[in-house]
């Protein structure tokens, strides 16, 4: 029997198919995405292909985006990553083509408002805040991409909703939720973690609902501890200690500040709350060791930029565990700095942390804790010249240098320096992304 002749236009279209799922398999081995951005510039066909939601799905599955820089809590500024970084060249590129002053994201209409400000930053969205002077728990939200310069602006969290709890929060901290596998990448949600005296409540914002709901209020007691003591309000956009310090790790937000022994866990996607033991024993030890005091808070020889928030640990992680990176240090002169590094297997049971490694830090510097995603850890330090040099006389601000710790390979980089006013406790967040090329999320 002959074979069935396919009618010219569908024998086209069928070869078209077949030569965009051969150039899919192409680009999926390119080894990274900057070799992904020249091919995307090729042509308009290699454009289209690398370009298409289903396939940038798979290539970041096989290729994470790349650490382009840090962004500022104050003004919102992004830092580009700079030479020797291996993604200089893209964070340059990145700065050129976005707007992060957020100018192109309008402000409400009730009253003067302050300037936006970032509070996360996540799958290259930030979710800006400003505030109404005088109401401290009335501000803002908005959620907008720099590089495609769309955003979308919140409604407010309804004030009933937040009052019938128990008053009002003595913290009300917003987070990005990250995309799943299996969402529509052009949705988002916002969850604003609000605690109380006993209980802590999730309010989540749909951007498909694009409505506000309760979706989860345990008690403290049912979590196995007692209400957080000695956390600020951290309703200002500048952040504190507490729950607006979280790591995130499949799909989990963990507490970077522990109280109780224990650190808070937020699963997004079930939108439960649960918490899990600090006990390693391994600080003890560590605590005994000469010149080796945990680089913690109120547990320092001089007051440096950063110290009152280098908080003991951060949870970062690999598929089947968690991994605890703990930065223990001296922070007297030329004192020594190491992290200890934690896991904690998932299908054990009783869960208890081991002891994997000891990773020794460079010296010349004083470090302190920034926090920790995608698999890093970032760390920033000042020279120890320069601590000598600002003890003899008085200066207003401090060159400060960001570092990146792969928990993978323990590599530990330079992303790029920051000059700050002396004693800021400003926040960064670290921004991973494609090239402008190939990242453009409508919003």
């Amino acid at each position: 029997m002959d074979s069935p002749v396919l009618p010219t236009t569908d024998r086209g279209t069928h070869l078209s198919l077949l030569a965009d799922e051969i150039l899919e398999e192409i680009f999926l081995r390119l080894p990274t995405p900057e070799a992904l951005a020249c091919a995307s510039a090729a042509c308009a066909t290699f454009r289209r292909v690398i370009t298409d939601r289903p396939f940038l799905r798979r290539f970041r599955k096989l290729r994470p985006p790349p650490l382009l820089g840090l962004i500022s809590d104050r003004g919102g500024a992004f830092h580009p990553a700079q030479a020797p970084h291996p993604s200089a060249r893209l964070a340059r590129a990145l700065l050129d083509a976005a707007d992060f002053t957020y100018s192109f994201v309008p402000k409400p209409k009730e009253g003067w408002l302050s300037p936006w400000h970032p509070r996360d930053v996540r799958d290259g969205r930030v979710l800006l805040d400003c505030r109404v002077p005088g109401r401290t728990f009335r501000s803002a939200l908005a959620v907008c991409d720099p590089l495609s310069r769309r955003y979308v602006l919140l409604p407010p969290v309804p004030d009933d909703a937040i009052t019938a709890q128990e008053g009002r929060p003595a913290e009300l901290a917003p987070v990005l939720a990250p995309v799943g596998d299996h969402e529509d990448e052009t949705s988002f949600r916002v969850i604003c973690m609000a605690h109380y005296r006993t209980k802590v409540v999730a309010f989540v914002f749909s951007s498909v609902t694009r409505q506000w709901c309760i979706a989860a209020s345990p008690s403290w007691s049912s979590l196995g501890t007692d209400r957080p003591h000695g956390l600020q309000n951290c309703s200002d956009s500048r952040g504190c200690r507490g729950m607006s310090s979280f790591d995130h790790v499949r799909g989990c937000f963990y507490s970077a500040s522990p109280w109780m022994d224990k650190f808070l866990v937020l699963d997004t996607r079930r939108i439960e709350f649960s918490t899990i033991s600090d006990h390693s024993g391994f600080h003890e030890l560590l605590r005994r060791l000469p010149g080796q005091p945990l680089a913690e808070h109120g547990m320092h020889h001089r007051t440096r930029p950063g110290q009152t928030r280098s908080l003991p640990g951060f949870v970062v992680g690999r598929e089947g565990s968690l991994e605890l990176l703990s930065l223990v240090g001296d922070h007297s002169p030329n004192g020594s700095f190491r992290l200890v590094y934690t896991t904690q297997n998932n299908s054990e049971s009783p869960k208890e942390w081991r002891l994997e490694s000891v990773i020794p830090l460079p010296g010349q510097y004083d470090y302190f804790t920034v926090g920790a995603a995608a698999g890093f850890l970032f760390l920033g330090g000042t020279t120890e010249s320069q601590q000598d040099c600002h003890e003899t006389e008085w200066v207003d601000t401090w060159d400060i240098d960001y570092f990146s710790v792969e928990v993978r390979t323990s590599e530990l980089k330079k992303i790029c320096t920051m000059t700050k006013p002396c004693f800021n406790h400003e926040r960064v967040h670290p921004y991973f992304g494609f090239p402008p090329s190939l990242s453009r999320p409508t919003i």
